[in-house]
């Protein structure tokens, strides 16, 4: 794996969070398009963190497989400060594929709000500009 890869998945996480940024960042929206946009924006994100995780580990010499696996190692790493916040964040993320109750994508909603700032400051911490 080069370091050109990790550069690139580095560069389009780092997009990816601002445009996750832009989606919690408003005033608290009630409507179905905030909500449901800041989940897809959401889906977004943890997609590319956990798969550029994944390329940092390959680079250190540690092969993973699945999200959860790759989250774990990068806990064991001591590159993530709280394994039961990623898993939680890893779990809506799964359970965002299959929403079809308001209540669930409205909760969801919620916890992005919180996960976006620590999403965030992983990402700065682990990849300095």
């Amino acid at each position: 794996m080069s370091d050109a890869k990790l550069a690139q998945s580095v560069a389009n996480l780092g997009r990816a969070l601002i445009r996750l940024e832009e989606a919690v960042a408003p005033l608290e929206s009630s409507s179905s398009l905030a909500v449901d946009g800041t989940i897809q924006r959401f889906e977004f994100a943890i997609e590319l963190f956990w798969k550029t995780l994944k390329r940092r580990l390959a680079i250190e010499g540690i092969e993973t497989a699945t999200p959860r696996e790759t989250l774990g190692a990068a806990f064991q790493a001591r590159w993530l400060d709280d394994e039961t916040t990623w898993l939680d964040m890893l779990a809506d993320r799964n359970r965002t594929s299959h929403i079809d109750d308001e209540n669930m994508a409205r909760a969801i909603y919620a916890r992005i709000r919180g996960y976006a700032p620590i999403m965030l400051g992983a990402y700065h911490r682990l990849f300095p500009a």
